[in-house]
């Protein structure tokens, strides 16, 4: 056996699953005072919410997401693109793709952008169905539409 062979994995293929293997993706819907979080399971199959980010300053909030990164061991960023109804980017849009590259520069990870039209009126409607009170679920908004957010990212990331 020669040196190279010998440094070869027994099963080629268990390398390749292994580097295509789940793995986590944070999920964000970005407003002016707060940002929704959500986290994929750890086998990427499902979307759960996360605590809500109180935006402070940039300085704040990127520490809270790097703790996040850190902590889940996340590999990609999905980031809730607010579109018009026609389909056309405004000014928020333009602010999200600042604050996504803001995102790849500081993290040096893929940053998508999603389509997030009508997430919030889904997660409102979703909310309404439950017994929270109005207090708990305007708590619970932001964190809903970004599970929305990641889970419609995931659904269309399988097809």
């Amino acid at each position: 056996m020669t040196d190279a062979e010998s440094r070869r994995p027994y099963n080629p293929r268990v390398s390749e699953e292994k580097e295509n293997s789940p793995h986590r993706v944070l999920g964000l819907d970005v407003g002016a005072r707060r940002i929704g979080v959500a986290i994929t399971d750890p086998l990427g199959i499902t979307a759960q919410g996360l605590e809500t980010l109180h935006r402070k300053n940039k300085k704040h909030d990127l520490s809270y997401f790097y703790r996040l990164i850190r902590e889940y061991d996340v590999k990609e960023i999905v980031v809730g693109l607010p579109l018009r109804m026609s389909g056309a980017e405004g000014i928020q849009a333009e602010k999200i793709h600042a604050f996504a590259e803001d995102l790849r520069k500081h993290f040096k990870l893929p940053v998508h952008l999603w389509d997030e039209r009508l997430t919030s009126a889904e997660a409102n409607r979703l909310l309404r169905e439950t017994d929270l009170s109005i207090e708990k679920r305007g708590k619970a908004v932001d964190r809903m539409a970004a599970i929305l957010i990641l889970q419609g990212w995931m659904e269309n990331r399988a097809r």
